[in-house]
């Protein structure tokens, strides 16, 4: 992954003491890695005895927290999630909903109930929250979808209720396609592109709404010090493509060819419910609030993303 070139900062938080939770994920770590340099001091929450005087106990699926380890915390970043990535049976939905929803309601009345409450709380959520759109066109505006994915984001952002209510500033992570390869969806589509195999998934029309990990990184850390921006922002660039274009600029990025194509049916047949809610599910998104306020994507095109985060 490039450094993040932090370009777009508001205030950069010299000085804050920012708590974060999914700390060792692929987008937890890269926002540690970023915000340490510029002074903050992160503190993880972790899920075990705390061994440090740095970290913070919890317990998302017992919505249990050391409260009084967050006393003094500028800053709340809540990345925490099971994993979308796998085939979902009954127990793997319902550990997708209560990692999320759980952990973020124990987290938001952990913090409205210090006596020196945080300034800012950036919760985790996801553009699934808008459901299969097709075409169209959704800005944070835009009403919501009424699929498992969708519902769970809703009560994923209903979860910080408890901060809101004690005036602490949330913002919701509405986020797309992370791009990095060291984690999420990159990785598994670089081994078969790779071995020139790659290639469109289904009919290839479905809108992919992605932001490279660098803008990401970016923009937690602009959303940390904009104090005129609340509630849902949409993490994605302002270019989103469909499947066919992202496998064509995949495939020049990594000059190797890209004639395979894999059916809808096999997709859904290996994947299940997953495959429909996520690779094949179109979602046009526009970054409408981080632009209104003046956020600079340092990485804005398709190509441009792939080419730094694959230092291609």
């Amino acid at each position: 992954m490039t450094n993040p070139v932090l370009n777009s900062l508001t205030s950069p938080p010299t000085g804050m003491t920012v708590a974060i939770t999914g700390s060792t994920g692929m987008i937890g770590s890269a926002v540690v890695r970023a915000l340490t340099p510029l002074g903050a001091v992160v503190r993880p929450l972790v899920r075990r005895p705390a061994r440090n005087e740095n970290e913070i106990s919890w317990n998302p699926e017992d919505e249990t927290v050391d409260v009084a380890r967050l006393e003094g915390v500028d800053a709340v970043i809540n990345l925490a999630g099971e994993s979308l990535a796998q085939r979902w049976s009954d127990g793997v939905k319902r550990r997708i909903r209560d990692s999320r929803v759980k952990g973020t309601a124990a987290l938001s009345r952990a913090i409205a109930s210090l006596a020196t409450k945080p300034r800012v709380m950036l919760s985790g959520s996801a553009v699934g929250i808008y459901g299969g759109r097709g075409d169209e066109t959704l800005d944070e505006s835009s009403t919501l979808g009424n699929d498992f994915l969708a519902a769970v984001a809703s009560e994923w952002e209903s979860a910080t209720k408890p901060a809101v209510d004690a005036g602490i500033r949330v913002v919701e992570l509405r986020t797309g396609l992370v791009l990095s390869p060291d984690g999420g969806a990159l990785p598994k589509l670089l081994t078969p592109f790779r071995l020139g195999a790659g290639g469109r998934l289904g009919g290839g029309q479905q809108w992919w709404s992605w932001i490279a990990l660098t803008d990401y990184v970016n923009a937690v850390t602009f959303l940390l010090g904009d104090a005129s921006i609340s509630g849902p922002v949409n993490l994605v660039a302002p270019n989103p493509v469909t499947n066919d274009e992202f496998t064509r600029v995949l495939a020049r990025v990594l000059r190797r060819p890209a004639f395979f194509h894999v059916p809808r049916a096999a997709l859904t047949l290996t994947m299940g419910e997953m495959a429909e809610a996520t690779i094949l599910a179109s979602q046009r998104i526009r970054p409408r609030r981080l632009l209104e306020a003046g956020f600079n994507f340092s990485l804005p095109t398709l190509e441009a993303a792939l080419r730094a985060e694959l230092s291609a």
